[in-house]
């Protein structure tokens, strides 16, 4: 395995935030989803770092190995702020992937902040206006566990397995959560997240007035979009993805089957090749790349 470069970045209202790269190259930064932390970027880090580019996987702020904000401003519009300040310190010429949180936040950065800064967005299942029950859902799981914890591995497993709607992996197979949890000092192991995420600002990132600017910062958009869809998503349903187009007539829109909202996790093979073939095709600018257009069912 590769071993990465860490990055450091300080933001405007004095947190660090950490990453890590890998290649060289047009660099695509990777944005992970609420919850979650740079490593579920790796595979996808690498992978691309070995096709030509730099990429660079970032723990967003309260999460992973950056800092929790003193101030609990877990909004999105200072999450977007984030993505544009470390877009500027990259250099500019930005390719986002982001995810949920990850994606939502650049909508702010790419249509507001800094739309100068970045070359395309892709969108993994995300979009302004999601499902209020599938959002519940998602909120729900993260928190449950937020006082208990888990006992070890393999109980947060079962718990991840039934959210997912899963058959629990086999024992022992559960060690790639360790990067996602961090033991408490009573020995009981906590999502490597700050709690207030959950319960702090969430009003403000759910509000319907919160939803209205992200669809206007999506219309501001002028690079690239793509939208990547998994078919069995609880958030971005059908009336989600038509509102979408709607929007942005000029997107791209691709499904990606056998794939709920956490895509990169359930259907990795196809979200890989579709985000290589459409990224490659906005970066060749001589027409020689294959063509962004995909026909979906």
């Amino acid at each position: 395995m590769t071993t990465p470069e860490i990055l450091e970045f300080r933001t405007s209202d004095g947190l660090r935030l950490e990453a890590e790269a890998y290649g060289a190259g047009p660099t695509i930064l990777l944005a992970h989803g609420g919850g979650q932390t740079r490593y579920s970027r790796r595979h996808v880090a690498q992978a691309q770092a070995e096709k030509g580019w730099r990429t660079v996987a970032i723990d967003l702020r309260g999460h992973g190995a950056s800092d929790w904000d003193p101030n609990k401003d877990y909004s999105l519009e200072r999450y977007g702020r984030d993505i544009a300040e470390v877009a500027a310190a990259l250099g500019g010429d930005i390719y986002h992937v982001g995810a949920s949180l990850g994606g939502n936040s650049a909508l702010a950065a790419v249509g507001r902040f800094a739309p100068d800064l970045f070359r395309a967005l892709v969108l993994v299942d995300v979009v302004p206006h999601v499902d209020a029950a599938g959002v519940a859902e998602v909120l729900g799981f993260m928190g449950d566990h937020l006082d208990e914890g888990f006992a070890d591995l393999e109980e947060a497993s079962r718990a991840v397995s039934a959210y997912r709607k899963q058959a629990p992996r086999p024992q022992g197979q559960s060690s790639g959560l360790a990067r996602y949890l961090k033991p408490r000092a009573d020995g009981r192991l906590v999502w490597h997240w700050d709690p207030a995420f959950v319960i702090g600002d969430r009003p403000g990132r759910l509000s319907p007035q919160a939803a209205l600017q992200l669809e206007q910062d999506l219309k501001n958009i002028t690079c690239p979009i793509l939208l990547l869809r998994g078919l069995d998503s609880n958030l971005v349903t059908d009336a989600a993805e038509i509102s979408f187009r709607q929007a942005v007539p000029q997107a791209q829109v691709w499904h990606v089957g056998a794939a709920g909202h956490m895509v990169v996790g359930d259907n990795n093979t196809q979200f890989a090749a579709d985000l290589d073939r459409f990224l490659n095709a906005v970066r060749d600018p001589s027409g020689t790349a294959p063509e962004i257009i995909r026909e979906d069912i």
